[in-house]
């Protein structure tokens, strides 16, 4: 099976208990945004958010990010693959 970036913000968020609402305006990025990045389903983080991240939650980038399997489906979109039929 394929391994996968996880996107574990919402283990964090539980851990310092704190609101994903509370974050959002913490560090200027709208609700939505940060759910669809605790959800996984975003291509990709600016380096800029992540340092916004860790520095409210008190974390480091690896407090915030695994590489394993996910076992809900990818958490980063993969290029579809191609079975020859049209």
């Amino acid at each position: 099976m394929a391994r996968d970036i996880i996107v574990t913000l919402d283990v964090m968020l539980a851990r310092r208990k704190l609101k994903a609402k509370d974050l959002a305006a913490a560090i200027g990025i709208t609700e939505a945004n940060l759910s669809l990045l605790k959800s996984g389903k975003v291509k990709g983080v600016r380096f800029e958010t992540l340092a916004k991240l860790c520095e409210a939650l008190d974390c480091k980038p690896g407090d915030l990010l695994d590489f394993g399997e996910c076992a809900s489906g990818p958490a980063i979109a993969q290029p579809a693959e191609s079975d020859g039929l049209a």
